[in-house]
């Protein structure tokens, strides 16, 4: 696939990673993480099995980018509103949604059944507390942004990985109403006990 010669160098290699990534996700919804190969990826996306190392530096980085799912970063203030929050959770793990797409499905298939893959997730879910631990104020932050994130992704194992019932025939916008009271009482720093 040849670039516009207009395009930047900095564009041009956004384009290439995003080719790649989009690649990569696609492959390892299909195939999973073991049978995923870099020179698959690179086949699919068009560039040398070179380039995809040279960017990501190994297929347990590439999977861990591809199986990212960021959550906004809270503003440099500091904390945000609670319904900001749960309306970021919702979105991101595809409640508020029709669900997942497959390549996230597979993406947590993976995490959840091969031991480098796990690793990855756990990374990433840090990285996720992370985050959420900045946009939370109170007492216990990262305990609560860690319960905050647990739930989420129990939720989606639970609606589109094991097809619970009561889940999956729920409609999506009824299961957001339902978690918002959870969401918000982990938001919402608990109040001190009384002396």
């Amino acid at each position: 696939m040849s670039e516009s010669p207009r395009l930047s160098r900095a564009e041009r290699r956004r384009r290439t990673e995003e080719r790649i990534l989009d690649a990569a996700r696609e492959l390892f919804a299909e195939h999973g993480f073991e049978r995923t190969t870099i020179r698959a990826v690179a086949a699919a996306a068009g560039v040398d099995p070179a380039l995809v190392m040279q960017y990501y530096g190994s297929k347990q980085k590439l999977f861990a980018q591809a199986a990212a799912v960021r959550l906004p970063q809270p503003p440099a203030e500091g904390p945000r509103h609670p319904d900001e929050l749960i309306d970021a959770l919702l979105t991101a793990l595809g409640v508020k949604l029709d669900g997942l797409p497959a390549t996230s499905l597979a993406t947590m298939r993976s995490m959840l059944t091969h031991p480098e893959a796990a690793e990855l997730a756990r990374e990433t879910l840090t990285r996720q507390i992370d985050d959420m631990t900045g946009a939370l104020s109170g007492p216990d932050a990262r305990a609560r942004a860690a319960l905050l994130i647990c739930t989420t992704v129990g939720v989606t194992i639970g609606h589109q990985l094991l097809s619970l019932e009561p889940l999956r025939d729920a409609p999506p916008e009824r299961l957001a109403d339902l978690l918002r009271p959870a969401l918000r009482g982990l938001i919402t720093p608990p109040e001190s006990p009384a002396p």
